[in-house]
Formats: C-alpha cells, structure tokens, sequence
C-alpha cells in the first residue's frame, strides 16, 4: 500500500514540476501586467504556484489547468492591488494634515501603455493583457476571470477605447493591441532577465 500511495505522490510531484516549469514565466509575465510591479510578478506567481500545488489532484482533474492557475494568479493580482490601494490611503490620511498643498498634479508629459494599464479598473486591464498581451480567445479569457464571454467583449472593448483615449495620438499611430502586446513582450523580458 505505502509503494502505491509513493508513486501516485511521485507521478503527481513530477507532473507539477512539469507544470511549474511550462508556465511560471507565463504567470509572473501575467502578475507583472496586472499589478504593474515587476519585482512582485514572481512572488505572485509563486504564490499562485503554491495554491496551486497545494490543490494538485482538483487542478489536473480539471479541463483547463493553465486558466485556472491564471485565474488564481488574477485574484492574488486583486488582492494586492486593494492591499496597496488601502496602504495609499491610509498613509494619505496620515499625512494629508502635514503636506503642503499643490495647485495641479505633476503630470508626466509622456504616457506609457504599462501607465495607462495601470490606470485602467482591474476587470478591464485583465481582459485586455490576456486578450492582447496573451493572445488569448474570449472563451479562454472568460474561463482564465471566471466571468461571461460577454462580458470579455464588452471589458475589453471598453478597456481598449480608454487606453487609445489615455495614450491620445500615438495610439493613431500605433495601434493600440500591438502595443499592448509590446508591453507583454518586455515584461517577459523583464521578468526572465531576473531569474537569469
């Protein structure tokens, strides 16, 4: 009994080093898109790797295992946005008794598209890098959210119009779902280069 339950542990270790090894720089490129932070993209994915381990016998049982773990690194993503949100404001309430105020905001002259997604609500910045940045299809987007494909359309619409909006007359010319994809691009770079 105790070789069998040995090997079932062995074959279930293996598969997830297989797992860990196709797409941790997937995951840590997704968490670097959604939180905009990219010394946090591979705690986060290794955070949602280690959710996902400790879940193994439901994440392979299931259909689609990369969208569930995207799914997960989508929620850790969430959870430290609001965590660094609420961190903002509470320091903001502490020192807005103290600071000097300024008549206009220091606003950079030049906006990027890692800004401008930044900017965006995390729902519409979700559908966007996994539809552009991902190349993902809508029914994989929706499954990866948890959320209707309807829904994708209509996030990812909405979310490409605000970014051409936000980044203004280069988005004319450079269309914005190149760019996007761009931004993918560098933050697997970005992330790669670190573990090197």
């Amino acid at each position: 009994m105790s070789t069998v339950v040995d090997a079932e542990d062995g074959t279930a270790s293996a598969e997830f080093h297989a797992f860990f090894e196709r797409h941790h720089a997937e995951l840590a490129r997704l968490a670097h898109l959604l939180t905009g932070e990219p010394d946090a993209a591979d705690d986060l994915a290794a955070d949602a790797l280690l959710a996902l381990w400790h879940r193994w016998d439901r994440v392979r049982a299931a259909e689609h295992p990369v969208a569930y773990a995207r799914g997960v690194v989508a929620n850790l993503a969430r959870t430290r946005i609001r965590s660094a949100v609420r961190e903002r404001r509470r320091v903001a309430l502490f020192w807005s008794g103290r600071q000097e105020r300024t008549e206009g905001p220091d606003v950079p002259a030049v906006v990027d598209v890692q800004g401008a997604l930044r900017e965006l609500p995390f729902r519409k910045r979700a559908c966007v890098v996994l539809r552009h940045a991902f190349d993902l299809s809508e029914k994989d987007t929706a499954l990866a959210l948890g959320i209707s494909v309807g829904t994708v359309k209509s996030q990812t619409s909405k979310g490409m119009a605000e970014l051409e909006r936000r980044l203004g007359q280069d988005a004319l010319n450079t269309s914005a779902p190149r760019r996007v994809r761009a931004v993918g691009a560098r933050a697997l770079d970005a992330t790669e280069g670190g573990r090197r």
